[in-house]
């Protein structure tokens, strides 16, 4: 019974999302014609370097947002772990917080920063901001909570106060993972900021829509192969810090 309500799921699911083998069936032909229209891909000097600067600013709004959302996250982890220095109430209201921060997508929260603060990269560097804070946020509360007690006890056990025992022992103890987790950050952070140039939050988003609208899909394939590089790139020397910082823990 079970198994038959699952494929009833899954047909059903299959239906809304419009699945068809006819179209897949005729798709191979039009993508080989995409493919011999975006190949080769535009390597023009001027291209490249307009799209060269893009990817800088899309780099530096991925940065700042992933570097100031750190920051923000570890007070805001402080008051959503459980027994430090909040209470239970407090803990709760927080992380419904950061749980409604990561239901939303980082470019909806773009589009909400376009209309509050206009067009451009610091609308999608706030987006940034938001979308780290929601992912650190959640990810440093629970390092906290299972960072080991031996040494927050015998802090406690001294008399020491709660930020003392936190400022300490807790802080300290979970400062490798809290690094492993702003290093994944950084990366969703390059990863989302290609894409916010879509709705106008900056970076090298608003080329790629821009390539796709005018039909010029061999400079839409140059900014495809850039964003490819540059996040590959990224993985690479973020996995590479992770593992010269704190060895294979995570």
């Amino acid at each position: 019974m079970g198994y038959a309500l699952g494929l009833v799921i899954i047909f059903w699911c299959l239906a809304g999302a419009g699945f068809s083998l006819e179209k897949v069936a005729s798709s191979p032909p039009r993508f080989a014609d995409f493919a011999a229209r975006a190949f080769p891909p535009n390597l023009d000097p001027q291209v490249l370097t307009r799209l060269g600067w893009k990817m800088v600013e899309t780099l530096q709004i991925a940065v700042a947002g992933a570097v100031i959302g750190v920051i923000i996250s570890v007070p805001v982890a402080l008051l959503a772990a459980k027994g430090l220095i909040a209470g239970p109430w407090v803990n709760q209201i927080v992380r419904t917080g950061l749980s409604f921060i990561r239901a939303v997508p980082d470019i909806a929260w773009a589009l909400v920063f376009v209309v509050a603060v206009g067009l451009g990269p610091f609308a999608g560097m706030l987006a940034i901001v938001i979308d780290t804070i929601g992912f650190c946020g959640r990810f440093f509360a629970d390092d906290m909570e299972a960072t080991d007690k031996g040494p927050a006890e015998s802090l406690t056990a001294t008399g020491a106060r709660k930020l003392d025992v936190v400022a300490c022992a807790t802080i300290p103890g979970s400062l490798p993972a809290f690094i492993s987790t702003s290093l994944f950050a950084l990366e969703k952070a390059v990863r989302s900021s290609t894409i916010l140039g879509l709705v106008g939050a900056g970076g090298i988003g608003i080329e790629l829509k821009v390539g796709f609208d005018l039909f010029d899909y061999p400079t839409a394939m140059t900014v495809i192969l850039m964003i490819a590089v540059v996040v590959i790139g990224i993985e690479l020397v973020s996995g590479w810090a992770r593992t010269k910082i704190i060895g294979e823990q995570r």
